[in-house]
């Protein structure tokens, strides 16, 4: 691996004792699993030649700030696997002695290696996969194995009797899935996971002012009694101080690599993020801890994934914690904001 400069002399890490809020954990859905309000994504900034110092500085600040959920899938990077091979050598050097307080989630099903059984839902890449995963990482098991997206090559039973057997083999303790929308599929995905008696807690789906197509499902998970927890519920950083004043040359959006492309960035969505801006300050907070509250305003939501770079940004991301909840008039000032803006558009 390219250097990651994880050399650099670092003290002794002995958590915050005070790290428990019990105000900052939700149940997912009607399971007895508890998940911090804000949980860590290692999508991006844990890859090769990413700067190790600085993530293991982010690994303890969110453990000390009561984060236990560290959330991965097999092709984070890049390349594919990087980041569950630094997190496993991270784990090793600081959190091996408290793995019984941790929530460690992987998953598998887009493109990890070449040939028919490097994706998808079939039991041959699922079960390859987690153990590839496992032995990444140098753990025995994770808490939570998701299917990361729908294969429509692969019958639904065969995906959910894999999930079974990966719970019964002791390799996970829950089981979840990700970017699962449509919600006649999830009715099946259910009634399948029920049959066969599996441990489904979680459907990992992208929400934020931005991206509202996981909002149709919302219902359907509280009679179900699986919890929605939100990735890029920031949308990639636009809901945030960052891009008030425009563009910065080192945002995301400016990264060839990122999903975030500039051309997306448009004039009317610069004005909506200021107003929404406006919003928060006039409640004392920042963007980013509003566009927050305002995704975890719905009941099925049970966390929200954020992704970070620095350790100020977690801190501020806590902050939503003790925060009064959106009132019914922000709440409708922020849809007239959204539903302006797609109009414009």
């Amino acid at each position: 691996m390219m250097n990651t400069n994880d050399h650099r002399p670092i003290a002794s890490y002995l958590p915050n004792a005070e790290r428990y809020q019990p105000d900052f954990y939700k149940p997912a859905g009607q399971s007895g699993l508890q998940l911090p309000l804000v949980s860590l994504g290692l999508w991006h900034n844990f890859g090769e030649g990413d700067d190790l110092f600085e993530c293991r500085n982010i690994l303890r600040k969110a453990f000390d700030l009561g984060i236990t959920h560290f959330d991965l899938a097999n092709n984070y990077g890049p390349p594919y696997g990087a980041a569950e091979e630094n997190f496993g050598r991270l784990f090793k050097r600081d959190f091996a002695g408290y793995r019984d307080e941790l929530i460690i989630s992987t998953k598998a099903g887009y493109d990890m290696w070449a040939g028919p059984y490097g994706r998808g839902g079939s039991r041959k890449y699922l079960m390859s996969s987690l153990d590839q995963s496992l032995k990444r990482m140098g753990l025995e098991y994770v808490d939570i194995f998701y299917h990361h997206c729908p294969d429509p090559r692969t019958p639904l039973k065969e995906t959910v009797l894999a999930l079974a057997d990966i719970c019964r083999q002791g390799k996970a303790l829950y089981i979840g899935i990700s970017n699962y929308y449509e919600v006649d599929q999830m009715k099946e995905m259910c009634r399948l996971m029920e049959h066969y008696e599996v441990p489904f807690v979680l459907n990992q789906l992208k929400y934020s002012m931005f991206e509202r197509k996981a909002e149709a499902q919302m219902e359907f998970a509280e009679e179900a009694g699986y919890g929605v927890i939100a990735f890029s519920p920031l949308a990639q950083g636009l809901l945030t101080d960052k891009y008030l004043n425009g563009i910065p040359k080192d945002s995301r959006a400016m990264n060839p690599k990122s999903y975030l492309k500039s051309g997306s960035i448009t004039p009317e969505k610069l004005s909506q993020i200021e107003e929404l801006n406006q919003i928060a300050a006039s409640r004392n907070i920042s963007l980013a801890q509003m566009a927050l509250l305002w995704v975890l305003r719905q009941p099925a939501v049970c966390s929200v994934l954020a992704g970070v770079s620095r350790v100020k940004q977690l801190e501020e991301n806590v902050k939503l914690v003790g925060q009064a909840p959106l009132t019914l008039e922000e709440q409708q000032q922020i849809e007239m904001i959204l539903t302006g803006a797609k109009q414009q558009n």
